[in-house]
């Protein structure tokens, strides 16, 4: 792995500080996960990106990131992609549907979506027309966790060790996953996930000691999740305040803090 951008690591996690689309960083095919949430492009006022380009140029933008994911995968490595199911800044959009379409004509297979039911009501600011079929407007307060793999689904490689108790793969295997989102204020990253989401992403989808790379690593969850949970984590985020948010949070999070011997 290249060393030159590498902004921040220890054990079993890298901060890399470079461009997803033209990282020299990550080697092909040596990463068993990938657990991600790519920018929604619904003028979100990051430092390093622009959210408000047309459809079609945001489209081109998740072909070519995707393209690159493909290859950093084995092939027996799975994709938890994070998406908006639509979008109705700028224009209704199917952005589950498109995105899930593009991943397929890349390379990827589809495994299946899961359904994250946030409960985040206080998105009801357009009704369309008032209780009039004029125009109403239909908004579901839920995203996708659309799951992709490379080329066979049944893991071959890693340590075969699994982490996930009974209770949890029975609940996780239903596909309707219902938990709280997270505070942009209390995280300081306008647009972070809570750990719940890749800590389930990475206990269902991959074994003890296996890589688990986010290329839109942002506050740093994704890492600290796979860093609790006995991975590698490895993260690709292109602006520096951010890269340096995320080792603010890995090296103050309580999970990955060890507590102290006695003597």
């Amino acid at each position: 792995m290249e060393t030159s951008k590498t902004f921040y690591s220890s054990e079993n996690i890298i901060i890399i500080n470079d461009d997803i689309l033209t990282t020299s960083a990550i080697e092909p095919n040596s990463i068993d996960l990938i657990v991600t949430s790519p920018p929604y492009n619904v003028d979100i006022q990051y430092n390093s990106h622009r959210d408000d380009i047309s459809y079609p140029e945001y489209l081109e933008f998740t072909r070519a990131w995707l393209s690159r994911c493909l290859q950093f995968l084995k092939d027996d490595g799975r994709f938890c992609l994070n998406v908006p199911l639509d979008k109705n800044k700028g224009g209704q959009q199917s952005v589950g549907a498109d995105v899930t379409t593009l991943a397929k004509q890349i390379g990827f297979q589809y495994h299946s979506t899961i359904i994250w039911n946030e409960g985040n009501i206080s998105r009801r600011t357009a009704w369309g027309s008032w209780m009039s079929a004029t125009a109403p407007f239909v908004i579901a307060p839920v995203e996708l966790i659309i799951v992709l793999y490379k080329k066979s689904w049944r893991k071959a490689n890693g340590t075969r060790k699994s982490d996930i108790t009974r209770s949890e793969f029975m609940n996780w295997t239903n596909g309707l996953w219902t938990f709280s989102g997270e505070s942009k204020k209390k995280i300081g990253h306008p647009a972070p996930f809570p750990l719940e989401l890749p800590r389930r992403c990475i206990k269902l989808f991959s074994f003890v000691g296996d890589s688990v790379l986010d290329p839109f690593a942002g506050s740093g969850t994704t890492l600290i999740a796979a860093s609790m949970l006995n991975r590698t984590g490895i993260g690709v985020e292109i602006d520096p305040q951010y890269c340096e948010l995320a080792k603010e949070r890995i090296l103050s999070a309580p999970e990955l803090i060890q507590p102290s011997l006695p003597f």
